[in-house]
């Protein structure tokens, strides 16, 4: 379904999207306070204790972005998920003129149709979705964020990580070859809307 996706998409794009499914792991070592956020998340999120689980999650999203010397983003825990005809929406990334410190991640701890606490599995790999779509930016550098089987398989790397409390891994996480232009660009001051590749 989503090659059936990719066809609509223009060559540009296509190339974004095949960069994207060939990454397939993000590796990191849980530092002790990432492992200490972790576990103290499923009793704040049982106890509804909103600027806790807020907190919590600011602790998880910036040890991971230091780890990956990346800046790091805002996180905004809201109450119940706002829904429409179409479901529930359980979190979003939002990027702001090319990405600034402006950018931010929104979850919600309950459910919109019976407004049960979200599980805590479900709210951590929420909250790790909305952070693989600020690492496709701001690690691998990609002009967008697609959701790719590399992208679902990022997501479940990470979610892994962080769920583990000893295993050791590189400090590097896998990246996906760059194009010429790409490594130019990165010799540049930034722009706010940099040329696409060529």
């Amino acid at each position: 379904m989503r090659r059936h996706w990719r066809a609509k998409l223009t060559p540009f794009q296509q190339r974004i999207f095949d960069r994207s499914t060939a990454v397939t792991t993000i590796r990191l070592d849980s530092s002790p306070q990432l492992r200490a956020a972790v576990k103290a998340l499923p009793a704040a999120l049982v106890a509804e204790e909103q600027a806790r689980v807020a907190a919590l999650s600011q602790t998880i999203v910036n040890h991971i972005c230091w780890q990956l010397r990346v800046r790091t983003v805002q996180v905004r825990v809201h109450g119940t998920r706002p829904s429409n005809q179409q479901g529930e929406l359980h979190g979003l990334y939002t990027q702001y003129g090319g990405g600034s410190k402006n950018d931010s991640i929104q979850v919600w701890m309950r459910t919109a149709k019976r407004k049960q606490t979200v599980a805590f599995r479900t709210f951590l790999r929420t909250l790790l979705h909305e952070v693989c779509h600020h690492l496709d930016y701001t690690y691998f550098r990609f002009r967008e964020s697609y959701h790719t089987e590399g992208f679902f398989q990022r997501e479940s790397s990470l979610f892994h990580r962080v769920m583990s409390p000893t295993t050791k891994s590189s400090p590097v996480a896998q990246k996906p070859p760059q194009s010429l232009s790409s490594l130019v660009q990165e010799f540049l001051p930034s722009q706010r809307h940099p040329q696409p590749e060529q």
